[in-house]
């Protein structure tokens, strides 16, 4: 059944719309928010979802909105933010490379950035803001390290997903000897900060991501078209007049801020950019990179499992990389095996 349509503006545009794309980026931003609205009134002082919405808009008593307003919504804002930012970075690099397996967990940029925040860590017992810092240097020094590395009169997939699976390999030992070498009390907070976490998120993290994504995630959707031009092969691309090393660099520039960002603000919770593009390109049955449904997907994906690390061990709570990294290794078993069955691994 089709499902693409034509939409003419007033001025004699004609912009073509999937609908089942279009669909499944509305159902998915309404899970998001239900989940958002469920997770702000969990905890140990329950609220019901109505009361949740009232105090959002203005109408709570002065308990309900500072519990609302100052201790759950920037937790989680943070988390819709991180699992858009890494959503969205996952399904620009599985484009790039062309491969379901060349996700910034795969590529070692999480590693990366857990690199930067250990050192600050272990090195100089810096502060959060230092170690957010760190963590936002790491990741964008193994980008441009991979990028580097990969890069032979153009990159390509698979080249780029294997320099970043050796980079990851390297950095990891790098992030295991610094765990060597710090103290007791730094070393657990490395470990806590390393399993990827919400617990104790701000507005302090709130507005720089969202400052970023306001300007990256436009800058991403007007680049869109080139992308999908350029999965027919760099040659076509060119025909079709995509510039495709400007486009590339800039969208793995982006890519790697998304990434970089959001593990700076919540650590390097696993697998949610690997998983969202996928998941996503199952629901839209759409080809090409279906960057703003896997934007929402990663947003749903994360507050979901937040809630899942809160509510669903009985008196156990858990950080949510727990939770992510469980689910995400288990698909990532399940791709490894669908892929080797089409014979493209």
């Amino acid at each position: 059944m089709r499902t693409n349509r034509a939409v003419r503006t007033p001025g004699g545009l004609s912009v073509r719309v999937d609908v089942r794309a279009l669909a499944v980026v509305v159902l998915l931003l309404l899970a998001a928010l239900a989940a958002s609205v469920v997770l702000i009134g969990t905890g140990d002082f329950p609220i019901p979802a109505a009361d949740v919405l009232k105090t959002l808009f203005g109408e709570g008593d002065a308990g309900q909105e500072f519990i609302v307003t100052e201790l759950r919504l920037p937790r989680v804002l943070v988390g819709l933010l991180v699992g858009a930012s890494l959503g969205l970075g996952g399904a620009l690099f599985q484009a790039i490379s062309r491969n379901p397996l060349g996700s910034p967990d795969v590529l070692g940029l999480g590693q990366g950035a857990t690199a930067g925040a250990l050192t600050v860590i272990v090195l100089m017992s810096g502060s959060a803001t230092e170690v957010t810092v760190g963590a936002l240097v790491g990741g964008l020094a193994t980008g441009a390290g991979i990028y580097l590395l990969a890069w032979k009169q153009g990159v390509h997939g698979y080249r780029l997903v294997l320099v970043g699976i050796g980079v990851s390999a390297i950095v990891t030992a790098v992030n295991g000897y610094l765990l060597t070498k710090a103290d007791l009390v730094d070393a657990t907070r490395a470990v806590v900060w390393m399993t990827g976490s919400l617990n104790g998120r701000d507005w302090s993290q709130v507005w720089p991501l969202l400052a970023l994504c306001a300007v990256l995630v436009p800058l991403v959707l007007a680049n869109a078209r080139g992308l999908r031009m350029m999965e027919m092969g760099d040659d076509v691309s060119y025909a079709l007049g995509v510039r495709v090393e400007r486009v590339r660099m800039l969208l793995m520039v982006a890519a790697v801020l998304l990434t970089a960002a959001a593990t700076a603000a919540a650590g390097p919770v696993s697998f949610v950019a690997l998983t969202a593009p996928q998941l996503a390109r199952r629901l839209t049955r759409s080809p090409g990179p279906n960057l703003l449904p896997s934007l929402c997907m990663g947003a749903a994906l994360l507050v979901t499992a937040d809630w899942a690390s809160q509510r669903a061990f009985g008196a156990d709570q858990l950080p949510v990389g727990v939770v992510t990294g469980v689910l995400g290794g288990v698909y990532l078993l399940w791709l490894l095996v669908a892929e080797r069955r089409a014979g493209r691994i």
